[in-house]
């Protein structure tokens, strides 16, 4: 019985690491990949590495760290049996160095405080460009469903997603540079 305790607790602990970091987890994947697809195929195949190799984690070390690597771990594999775009993807060091940085960033909660200006900026949004934003990334509708659910055409529609991404992009990085100078 006491096994099965110390199981079911191991498990619990799992679930909650998971739970807690997975959207980071998910960010950090998505960084590297650029198919939303893959970035996603990937991520499920990760959760179930660590689940398969949570015996060997320590509890009380970093959680995040450790699945980050399997997960780097697991983008390498993906891009070996892939192999789409080997003449323009990037070599296994470069992706290496983009890792680190990413890790980087997340010691330093750059990615939090980019997160908190994102949310600032699509804020002061008027509520007709916040509910097209949210239609095309939260709901994930088609340019085809935004198009016919706000009366314009499908070029307006690319071109109003492209301006509010520029202009979220500037907004973003204007606000990063006004709290390092304040820093």
């Amino acid at each position: 019985m006491a096994k099965e305790t110390s199981e079911n607790e191991r498990t619990e602990a799992f679930l909650r690491l998971l739970n807690e970091h997975e959207r980071r987890l998910g960010i950090y994947v998505t960084g590297l990949i650029t198919c939303p697809q893959d970035a996603q195929d990937i991520l499920q195949e990760g959760k179930i590495v660590m689940w398969r190799q949570f015996h060997q984690f320590e509890l009380g070390t970093n959680f995040a760290a450790w699945a980050r690597r399997i997960l780097f771990y697991q983008i390498l594999a993906h891009r070996r049996r892939s192999k789409r775009g080997a003449s323009t993807s990037l070599s296994d060091r470069m992706l290496e160095m983009l890792s680190e940085e990413s890790e980087t960033a997340i010691r330093e909660d750059r990615w939090v405080k980019r997160e908190q200006a994102l949310t600032g900026c699509v804020s002061r949004l008027s509520t007709d460009h916040r509910e097209i934003l949210e239609m095309r990334y939260r709901d994930e509708a088609s340019i085809e469903r935004i198009s016919h659910r706000t009366e314009r055409t499908e070029g307006a529609v690319y071109r109003l997603l492209s301006r509010l991404r520029k202009n979220l992009y500037e907004c973003v990085e204007k606000e990063i540079d006004r709290d390092l100078s304040q820093a």
